[in-house]
């Protein structure tokens, strides 16, 4: 009894002392500041629109969305939606983002607003290298002087990082005088790059809190690094006990993240993968305290924030009896859906015949969603599970069959065809997850009964894009100009 009661005790407090994620699912590159009272932060949402989502706080640990910063894409950009970095200055909140520019390569960005809610005016990229150009944080400074920080993404071909410098108009629109490199990546553990870089003062000293080597996916091998300097402009001296912060406990490859200050003591927000879910939920957004030593340099503690909700069942339900499209909903940056909410429905009218979607992230390996659609002519709709435009898995209905169709790398494969008459009634098509990669699909034409769509085990593992997770949702596929109608979408977290 002794031994039993030990060992419950070793759980309870593992427990108890376990890290948790304060953003589930896909968060990356997390950025927040402070307004007031209130924390807001903002993450990558790469090729997912609407581009970076805005969430609030007021105790860093229970977060609700509040909007996005660009409902619509940037009119110089067409993807590759990157780190925003939120900023509040002079009373005013920028935003400093990476981005793909439209016929060029990856850009830093900025954009303002009087709110962190918002709206955001863009204006625009403000510098954009040959090799690409991402990750701007703006910092001032000991003369208060306004300087822009970044990387050229010299990893992208096969050369070095160097983490540039370089002045900044007060108002955001444009880099002055000369460009200075901090420093690169040039000691073994930051192997092939270092990005993500955060800097705060502290004691005389710049302290900048950096990523290095791989970013993404099984494979990573991203950790957390320090340098410091008295100066701005450097010169930048690296700490001898780099990585300060890797793989640990639940959680692996943390890094890329910003500073913030809770309750007079210091926290870094950033991002890591769940080792258990990996790809298939992303790199979710972490908080862990620092403290400066003696020697004047940085540490990070065992000391977190974290979300009060552990993995806790839930359900929503979207009847599409509001205005507006819920806050929950993403689409691909390449295929707006043009919808349509009404009666409390939604239709999807197709602009071609490719599939069109809409999609939540997913924060488990367990979970099943369930689409309540009305066939129609010339267009089927259902229940997917989504990679990217190219790779996703689906189960649609028309009026007399379904199909349960796998796309990879754009090619379609019709897993099964199976015969369902709805005699102009709802179908109800539901996805069942396990594992994150044990899917299953069903049918049922009163909601109640579902059937079992028999398809065998597909592979589905190459899903995941390798900078963001799966979603799941609706999608509608047919001839252009039909169009979809869907009652009711309901999401289940086991």
């Amino acid at each position: 009894m002794k031994k039993l009661i030990v060992a419950l005790l070793v759980i309870v407090v593992h427990f108890a002392n376990a890290q948790r994620a304060v953003i589930r699912g896909d968060f990356a590159d997390p950025s927040v500041i402070k307004v007031g009272k209130t924390y807001y932060s903002a993450a990558t949402s790469s090729n997912w629109a609407p581009a970076f989502p805005i969430m609030k706080s007021k105790d860093l640990k229970n977060w609700k969305q509040t909007g996005a910063i660009f409902p619509d894409l940037t009119a110089w950009a067409d993807y590759y939606y990157w780190a925003p970095e939120l900023n509040y200055d002079n009373g005013k909140v920028y935003v400093y983002y990476t981005a793909h520019k439209k016929g060029g390569n990856l850009c830093v960005g900025v954009a303002s607003a009087d709110s962190p809610e918002g709206p955001f005016k863009d204006h625009g990229p403000l510098v954009c290298e040959v090799d690409g150009s991402i990750d701007g944080f703006p910092i001032r400074d000991e003369n208060n002087k306004l300087f822009l920080i970044w990387k050229e993404d010299g990893n992208s071909i096969g050369q070095p990082t160097p983490i540039w410098i370089q002045a900044v108009n007060e108002e955001r629109t444009a880099l002055t005088g000369e460009k200075k490199e901090l420093f690169r990546n040039d000691t073994p553990w930051e192997a092939n790059l270092v990005e993500g870089v955060s800097v705060i003062k502290n004691n005389g000293y710049f302290y900048a809190i950096y990523a290095a080597a791989g970013c993404c996916g099984p494979g990573c091998t991203y950790a957390t690094g320090i340098a410091r300097s008295k100066n701005l402009m450097g010169p930048w001296e690296k700490y001898s006990k780099n990585p300060v912060m890797s793989a640990q406990g639940d959680w692996m490859c943390p890094g890329h993240g910003t500073a913030v200050k809770y309750k007079g003591e210091n926290y870094f927000m950033y991002h890591a993968y769940e080792k258990s879910t990996n790809k298939y939920t992303g790199r979710q957004a972490l908080i862990r305290k620092f403290e400066f030593t003696d020697d004047n340099w940085l540490v990070f503690t065992d000391e977190y924030i974290s979300s009060k909700t552990i993995k806790a069942d839930y359900s929503v339900t979207d009847n599409f009896d509001k205005d507006k499209l819920d806050l929950r909903w993403n689409w691909s940056v390449f295929n707006k859906p043009v919808m349509e909410l009404k009666d409390g429905k939604i239709a999807i009218r197709l602009k071609d015949d490719k599939e069109t979607f809409l999609a939540q992230k997913i924060d488990t390996p367990n979970y099943e969603a369930t689409v309540q659609m009305i066939p129609s002519v010339g267009a089927a709709s259902g229940v997917a599970l989504i990679g990217d435009d190219k790779n996703l898995i689906y189960a649609s209905a028309t009026r007399d069959s379904i199909l349960v169709t796998l796309v990879k790398e754009g090619a379609r494969n019709v897993l099964g065809k199976f015969a369902a008459v709805s005699d102009g009634k709802s179908v109800h098509l539901k996805m069942s997850v396990k594992k994150s990669t044990d899917i299953h699909f069903q049918y049922s034409l009163n909601g109640s009964d579902f059937m079992p769509l028999q398809i065998g085990k597909p592979d589905i593992s190459y899903l995941p894009p390798w900078d963001r997770a799966v979603r799941a949702g609706i999608v509608a596929v047919g001839s252009k100009g039909s169009e979809a109608v869907i009652e009711r979408f309901i999401f289940k977290n086991q």
